[in-house]
């Protein structure tokens, strides 16, 4: 076996990496905003590497990868490991859990925390088709990870992503909450299905229209550029609507100083039955404590509105306002969340925890999304049909 020095060109879809003594910790947002900007929800998920992925040329059947990984748990509930998915040329061949790592449990009933060290995993694909190929390793989407060593039976290389950048920003259900995988979850499905280089700004509990978010967006190279926003806004009772429609259009005037002419979308919310007549804040479910699951509800009055609050009726009207105002941006464009998961889904895919969905629903999401806004018709898909000419 070989030794594979973890150099930056061999990680795609992150900002910048940290060395550190026990590894390489990974970042999906630059200095100095996750340390002056960014908040302690924020900066825990910044760090968890969704779509992020190691990119290899090299004609190994056997790739090992040693890393070190801190997951979050809730005292007394259950809550599912990351993986590690391996592909070859854009294939799935392995999805490996991890099964080591450090812990960092929360107790929602006491408000405290408590870290407990574990070792490394080593996460080991053999087998692997002879001959030059793309090997991807995509790292877990909900859990920190450092890595520690790379490993090969024969040389690697470093792979080039050519294809058209799209970098996304949304909340925890773009980041893959309760998705299985890390290609599982809907931007990654969205992006392989039609051949597209994926920057995942998705960030759980963290989508606030954020100037500084926006600022990272104006300055990272992209061919197209999306924004999921509104139910953090809601859960957290973030903002009224006099705040949120200004924010908004602040957060767009920033990408766009950036990015003038690349295509621009704009995503309303998907459906959440709590959150839909009701605004926030929201709040897990006591009832759920004693089945050791959790799920949320809305503690706002259904209908309390007048003032400026905000459900996400409220804010899906709100967008598509704020696009009619832009309507001199010939390269803005808007997407119904509902159109990827509306009421009618919910009866037949209903949320587990009233806010994100499943892996089988974050795979309907992300064909959806594919068909609606990278095949013919849709805004993005003059760069899909380019990787695929």
């Amino acid at each position: 076996m070989i030794d594979v020095a973890l150099t930056p060109d061999l990680l795609h879809g992150g900002a910048e990496t940290e060395q550190r003594e026990s590894g390489i910790l990974l970042h999906r947002l630059p200095q100095p905003y996750r340390s002056r900007e960014a908040d302690d929800q924020l900066r825990l998920m910044e760090v968890q590497p969704s779509g992020v992925r190691l990119s290899l040329r090299t004609a190994a059947t056997v790739v090992e990868l040693a890393l070190r990984a801190t997951r979050v748990a809730y005292r007394g509930f259950a809550r599912a490991r990351g993986a590690v998915d391996v592909t070859v040329d854009h294939r799935l061949v392995a999805s490996i859990p991890l099964i080591a790592g450090d812990l960092l449990e929360l107790d929602l009933a006491a408000g405290t925390r408590t870290s407990v060290p574990g070792e490394p995993d080593v996460i080991r694909c053999d087998g692997l088709p002879p001959g030059d190929k793309l090997v991807e390793i995509w790292l877990p989407h909900n859990e920190q990870v450092e890595l520690v060593s790379l490993r090969a039976d024969a040389p690697v290389h470093a792979e080039r992503d050519m294809r058209p950048v799209w970098l996304h920003h949304g909340s925890s259900i773009s980041q893959g909450s309760n998705a299985a995988t890390p290609t599982g979850i809907w931007p990654v499905i969205a992006a392989e299905r039609s051949g597209i280089h994926l920057r995942n700004l998705g960030f759980g509990g963290s989508a606030f229209a954020d100037p500084f978010v926006a600022r990272v967006m104006r300055d990272t190279p992209a061919d197209l550029l999306s924004v999921k926003v509104g139910i953090n806004v809601v859960n957290l009772d973030a903002m009224r609507l006099r705040a949120f429609v200004p924010a908004v259009h602040g957060f767009l005037d920033t990408v766009r100083d950036g990015h003038p002419e690349a295509p621009l979308l704009l995503i309303s919310p998907l459906h959440a039955a709590i959150h839909e007549d009701t605004p926030g804040p929201g709040a897990v479910d006591p009832e759920g404590f004693a089945d050791g699951v959790i799920r949320f509800r809305a503690t706002g009055q259904p209908g309390d509105t007048a003032l400026g609050r905000l459900t996400l009726q409220v804010v899906r009207e709100a967008l598509a306002t704020i696009a009619a105002d832009r309507a001199d941006d010939p390269h803005l464009h808007v997407l119904d969340g509902l159109s990827l998961y509306g009421p009618e889904d919910a009866d037949r895919m209903p949320l587990p925890d009233g806010l994100h969905p499943d892996a089988q629903t974050h795979a309907m999401i992300g064909e959806r999304f594919a068909a609606r806004v990278f095949a013919a018709g849709g805004p993005f898909a003059m760069a899909a049909a380019s990787t695929s000419g």
